[in-house]
């Protein structure tokens, strides 16, 4: 086995094999803060929609944060809605346009705050739409407060000292309240923290979309991103203390799968 010391700079600088900027994603310029790990579940979602052949037919929805920003930069056709309210918009659309696959992207402020209701109604429906949620423990765009998704300990700025159970109750674990409803069909929480999360999040990623192409019901993807800058960490902090806050709360994998029913067989 070779062993390729990394401790210094390469003698012989890499070179670029391959645009690195999926066709969906118009520009890799942004305005989020240094260390945050939204674009990067953004980027896997856009190279999953194209690999599937959905970038002329998939519309998204977006809610309120700062992943809003990137309805600027997405080559696909989207909107946004108000606080919370992207499943039931979604629901809107797909049930108008059944062949298109629809997608919404939240925060977890905004679904598991403001949109609990949506989300967990959409699911109780059955409605045969994708949703990604983006979960960092903060309200990020409006500077870094709790949300119901804020892990016991976890500081924010109206939880100076960490939240604790007595005085603000427990997290809200979505994803396992998703899957308990008949209407979900596939229900996975992901991260983006190295190399090998992004790959697990981009398989879970394609088969959300791949379940509601198959008309199998809602898919629900959780996906716990970094957000250094309200957690009060250095930029460079932010994969681990991730994995050390929301990661110990909320366990990474797959956690429902309806597969496609086999086709019938003649007699």
């Amino acid at each position: 086995m070779t062993l390729i010391d990394t401790r210094q700079p390469p003698e012989q600088a890499s070179r670029k094999v391959a645009d690195y900027k999926p066709s969906l994603l118009q520009s890799e310029e942004h305005g989020l803060c240094p260390g945050c790990g939204e674009p990067v579940a953004i980027r896997v979602v856009l190279e999953v929609i194209e690999e599937l052949g959905l970038a002329q037919n998939n519309i998204a929805v977006l809610g309120h944060g700062c992943y809003g920003g990137f309805i600027m930069l997405l080559d696909v056709d989207s909107t946004l809605c108000l606080h919370g309210r992207a499943p039931a918009t979604a629901t809107g659309i797909k049930r108008m346009r059944p062949d298109t696959a629809v997608w919404t992207l939240q925060g977890d402020g905004d679904m598991v705050n403001e949109g609990l209701a949506e989300i967990l109604h959409a699911t109780a429906r059955g409605e045969n739409i994708t949703c990604i949620l983006l979960n960092n423990g903060v309200f990020g765009d409006t500077g870094g407060q709790m949300t119901a998704a804020s892990v016991i300990g976890q500081r924010t700025k109206n939880s100076i000292d960490g939240r604790t159970a007595d005085d603000h109750g427990y997290p809200i674990a979505i994803a396992e309240l998703v899957a308990s409803l008949q209407g979900s069909a596939y229900v996975a929480r992901c991260s983006v923290h190295n190399a090998a999360s992004i790959a697990q999040t981009r398989r879970c990623v394609r088969k959300a979309f791949q379940r509601q192409t198959e008309g199998q019901g809602l898919s629900l993807v959780e996906i716990l991103t970094m957000c250094p800058t309200g957690w009060f960490v250095a930029p460079e902090a932010g994969t681990d203390y991730l994995m050390e806050s929301l990661g110990k709360t909320y366990p990474l994998g797959e956690i429902k799968d309806r597969a496609a029913a086999p086709a019938a067989t003649a007699e």
